[in-house]
């Protein structure tokens, strides 16, 4: 299934491959599904890349995320997901995801994932 989303996300040419930056990206409305209870999870995504020849564009992002509003998924597995999707279709230099997710029986998680390029 984690292909079908993928195909979702569209890139654009990064305007200056030559020079590290980093974009960072916020998505305050996320949600998924708890596979135990079947009860909704939310939380907030902040997304953290340096480009290397490709950028994810964002309307192609909010799409992709909206499609696991109805996943059941843990949050451990939903955040490595994001992560192994946005680095198989951007091919970042570097990327930090950081899911973190609303209190639910006094309880608040965080999740964050990294990837670094070889060199």
């Amino acid at each position: 299934m984690s292909d079908d989303f993928r195909n979702t996300l569209e890139t654009f040419e990064n305007p200056r491959p030559e020079r590290d930056y980093s974009i960072e990206t916020i998505c305050p409305e996320f949600t998924s599904v708890c596979p135990k209870t079947g009860q909704p999870d939310f939380g907030t995504l902040t997304i953290t890349y340096v480009p290397d020849k490709i950028c994810v564009e964002l309307k192609s992002l909010k799409m992709y995320l909206q499609l696991f509003r109805n996943e059941g998924i843990f949050y451990e597995a939903v955040t490595n997901r994001i992560l192994d999707d946005l680095v198989a279709v951007v091919q970042p230099r570097s990327m930090t995801l950081v899911a973190a997710f609303t209190p639910r029986g006094g309880i608040r998680s965080n999740v964050t994932v990294q990837h670094q390029a070889d060199a």
